[in-house]
C-alpha cells in the first residue's frame, strides 16, 4: 500500500471525549443490529402469519428468503449512504440510516398477516426489509470508519473491536426480550401474537439511538480532510471506476469478507435454524442456549481484535476459515447426537426413494409459487421437512415413487394425476371438492409415512385430536391403529365449540355444521397429527452450549479483526464507500442467503448436513486466495 503508517510512530492512550464517541456508536449500532436480527430470530413465527398458505417446506425457503431479501439490498445501501458518508460526513449519515431502519421495524410489528389482507402481507413484509436492509447498508461502514478515525495508531484492532461486538450483543439482546415475553405471555400467545412486541418495543430503543447519535461529533480525518479540501467529488465513480481502488474492493470480497460472512452465519443463524427447524429442539431452549453461547463467546472479538494489532489482521482471519471448513461437518454431526439422540440413532438408517429421475426435482423456490406435483418431489418434500435422510434409487421411466422405510413400503402419487383421476370419477365435484379429495390422499400418504417412521424409532409424537360429535364413528373406523373405544370417549367431557369456530379448526365443513350455532367436540389425546420432536430430557445442553461457543469463537476470529482490515484498505476520501460495498456484497449475497441455500440443498440431496458444503467451499476457497494474495494491513496509515 501507497499509505504505510511511519516508522516509530507512537500509540497514544484514547481520551475521554474519543471513549464516550465511540460508546455512543457502538450503543447505536446494537440497537440497529437488534432490529434487524429480529426477523431472523421470530422466522417461525413471521413464516406463520405472512407464508400460511404455502406448504411447510416452501414456507420454511419462502420465510427465510425474506430475510435474505434485507440482505440482498445491503450492497445498494452501501453505495448509496457510503457516497452520502464520503460527501456530508458519518454523523449525518448516521442518523438517516437509524431512522428508516426503526420505522420499518417498528411497522414489522403492526403488518397485518395474510389470513387478514392476503398477498399484500407478503407484498409489505419484504417491501420492509428491504428498507431495513437499505439502512444497514449504510450504517457499518459508516461505524467501523468513524471508530477506526478515532483511534490511536497501533489499536485499531482493539477499538474497531468494539464495533464487532455489536451485531452478537444485538442478537443477544433480540433473544433476551423474546425469551423475556415468551415466559411472560405463555408459548401459545406469543406464537399468535405476542411475536410482534418485540417489533414494537424498537420505537423505544430508536427513541434512545437517535438522542445518542445527535451528541456525537464528527470524525476526526473527516473534518480534516474536508478542512483541506480533498474531499471526493465522486466517491463511487473514484472507489469503483479506478482498477487501483476496484482491485482493493474485489480484494476485499473474495480474499476475506465473503469467507468471514459464511462462517459467522453459520455460526449464529444457521446453527439455530438447524436447531430448530432440523433437530426440532424447542424454540425456547434452543435460543437459551444460543444466547448462552452469545454471551461466552462475544468477548473473543475483543480478544482477537486486540491479537491483530500485534500479529495482524490476515493470520487470524485466515485460521478462523480454515478452521470452519475443517470442523463444520462433525461439530453439526454431534449437535445432531446432543440434541435429538433418538433422531440421530433412527437417521443411521436412511429411507429408500425409489422413482424416475425425471420426476425428481431440485425444490428452490424463491417465489413461493411453484409447485412441485410428481409422485417423488412429494415423497421427498415430506421426507425432508420431518428430518428423514433418503436414499434415491432410479426407477422405469413413468413409475410412480415409492418410499421404503424399515421393511415397510408406501406408494407415493403424483397430485396433478390424482386430482384428474378423481374428477373423472365424480364429474359432479366442484374444484373446492376435487381439492379436498387430493388433500385426503396426501393425508393418508403422510400417516402410512409416519406411522413406518415411528416403527423405525422416529421420534415422532400425536397431537390430541379434536373430533366431532357427529364424525366420532367415522375417526375411529379410520384409526384402527389407536383402538379407540367409543363407549370411553362419549364417558369424556365434550366441548361445546362456536360452529365459526370448528369450521376455521377444520372439526367440521360448513355443509357438516348446517345452522348449529354450536358443535360439541371430544379432545382425544395421542390421535391427532404427528409431528417429529426433540425429547427434551434427551438433550444434552451443556454439550450443544459448548458446540455453539466453539461455532462462536470461530465468527468471532474472522469477525473481530476485519473491520480494521478494511478500514485500513482503503484511503480516506473514499473509505466509507470502497469498504462498505464488499463487506455487504460479503455478508448482504454471500452470508445472506446462506440459510435458504443450505436448506435448499440439503433437501434436494436427502442430507440435512450436505447444505454445510456452501459454508465449507466458500470459506476453504476465501482462506486460498487470501493466503495467496491478501497482504497485511495493521500498520497503513489510514489518515492518507
Amino acid at each position: 500500500m501507497a499509505y504505510t503508517a511511519a516508522a516509530g510512530s507512537q500509540t497514544r492512550p484514547m481520551t475521554a471525549e474519543e471513549r464516550k464517541v465511540i460508546f455512543a456508536s457502538s450503543l447505536g449500532t446494537v440497537f440497529e443490529w437488534y432490529d434487524f436480527y429480529l426477523y431472523g430470530s421470530l422466522a417461525t413465527f413471521i413464516g406463520a402469519a405472512f407464508f400460511a398458505e404455502f406448504p411447510e417446506a416452501t414456507r420454511n425457503i419462502f420465510t427465510l428468503l425474506a430475510f435474505a431479501a434485507g440482505f440482498l439490498v445491503r450492497p445498494f445501501g452501501a453505495l448509496v449512504f457510503g457516497r452520502l458518508g464520503d460527501l456530508v460526513g458519518r454523523k449525518y449519515t448516521f442518523l438517516v440510516t437509524i431512522l428508516i431502519m426503526g420505522l420499518s421495524t417498528f411497522l414489522v410489528g403492526l403488518l397485518p398477516g395474510s389470513a387478514s389482507i392476503g398477498i399484500w402481507a407478503p407484498v409489505l413484509l419484504i417491501a420492509l426489509r428491504l428498507l431495513q436492509g437499505l439502512a444497514l447498508g449504510g450504517e457499518y461502514g459508516g461505524a467501523a470508519t468513524y471508530v477506526a478515525e478515532h483511534a490511536p495508531d497501533g489499536r485499531r484492532g482493539f477499538y474497531t473491536s468494539w464495533i464487532q461486538t455489536t451485531a452478537t450483543l444485538g442478537l443477544f439482546l433480540s433473544l433476551l426480550i423474546i425469551l423475556g415475553i415468551q415466559v411472560a405471555l405463555g408459548k401459545a400467545a406469543f406464537a399468535d401474537w405476542g411475536w410482534r412486541i418485540p417489533f414494537l418495543v424498537s420505537s423505544l430503543l430508536l427513541g434512545i439511538s437517535v438522542w445518542i447519535r445527535m451528541k456525537m461529533n464528527e470524525s476526526p480525518a473527516f473534518k480534516k480532510m474536508k478542512e483541506e479540501g480533498k474531499q471526493s467529488k465522486a466517491p463511487i465513480s473514484e472507489a469503483f471506476g479506478q482498477w487501483k481502488n476496484a482491485k482493493i474492493a474485489i480484494l476485499a470480497l473474495f480474499g476475506a469478507v465473503a469467507g468471514q460472512a459464511v462462517v459467522w452465519y453459520s455460526g449464529q443463524f444457521y446453527a439455530l435454524f438447524f436447531l430448530t427447524n432440523v433437530l426440532k429442539v424447542d424454540a425456547q431452549a434452543a435460543n437459551i442456549m444460543v444466547a448462552i453461547a452469545l454471551a461466552i463467546g462475544t468477548m473473543f472479538f475483543v480478544v482477537f481484535g486486540w491479537l491483530s494489532d500485534k500479529i495482524g489482521r490476515k493470520p487470524i482471519i485466515l485460521t478462523g476459515m480454515v478452521l470452519a471448513a475443517l470442523t463444520y461437518f462433525p461439530i453439526f454431526h454431534a449437535m445432531t447426537q446432543a440434541g435429538n439422540p433418538a433422531l440421530y440413532k433412527a437417521q443411521q438408517t436412511p429411507a429408500t426413494v425409489t422413482a424416475d429421475p425425471a420426476d425428481c426435482h431440485f425444490q428452490f423456490n424463491p417465489t413461493g409459487t411453484a409447485k412441485f406435483t410428481s409422485s417423488c418431489d412429494i415423497a421427498t418434500d415430506f421426507l425432508t421437512k420431518n428430518s428423514v435422510p433418503y436414499n434415491l434409487v432410479p426407477a422405469a421411466a413413468g413409475t410412480p415413487a415409492v418410499v421404503k422405510i424399515g421393511e415397510t413400503t408406501i406408494d407415493s402419487f403424483d397430485s396433478v394425476k390424482a386430482a384428474e383421476e378423481v374428477k373423472a370419477q365424480n364429474p359432479d365435484f366442484d374444484a373446492a371438492k376435487v381439492a379436498d379429495a387430493v388433500k385426503a390422499k396426501t393425508g393418508g400418504f403422510q400417516k402410512k409415512i409416519n406411522m413406518a417412521l415411528q416403527a423405525a424409532g422416529y421420534p415422532l409424537v400425536r397431537d390430541p385430536a379434536k373430533v366431532a360429535e357427529s364424525k366420532l364413528a367415522g375417526f375411529i373406523e379410520k384409526n384402527p391403529e389407536l383402538s379407540l373405544d367409543i363407549a370411553a370417549i362419549q364417558a369424556t367431557e365434550k366441548t361445546m365449540v362456536p360452529t365459526a369456530a370448528a369450521i376455521k379448526d377444520k372439526i367440521v365443513t360448513a355443509d357438516e355444521a348446517g345452522s348449529a350455532t354450536e358443535i360439541p367436540v371430544y379432545t382425544i389425546p395421542g390421535a391427532g397429527a404427528f409431528k417429529m420432536v426433540s425429547d427434551p430430557a434427551q438433550v444434552n445442553s451443556t454439550t450443544i452450549v459448548a458446540l455453539l461457543t466453539v461455532l462462536m469463537i470461530y465468527v468471532t476470529m474472522v469477525y473481530g479483526p476485519i473491520a480494521a482490515m478494511l478500514v485500513e484498505m482503503f484511503p480516506t476520501r473514499i473509505r466509507y464507500t470502497g469498504m462498505s460495498l464488499p463487506y455487504h456484497i460479503g455478508n448482504g449475497w454471500f452470508g445472506g442467503l446462506l440459510p435458504a441455500t443450505a436448506f435448499a440443498m440439503s433437501a434436494a440431496k436427502g442430507d440435512i448436513y450436505y447444505g454445510l458444503w456452501y459454508p465449507v467451499v466458500i470459506a476453504a476457497v476465501c482462506a486460498v486466495i487470501g493466503l495467496i494474495f491478501l497482504k497485511e494491513t495493521k500498520n497503513n496509515d489510514i489518515n492518507a
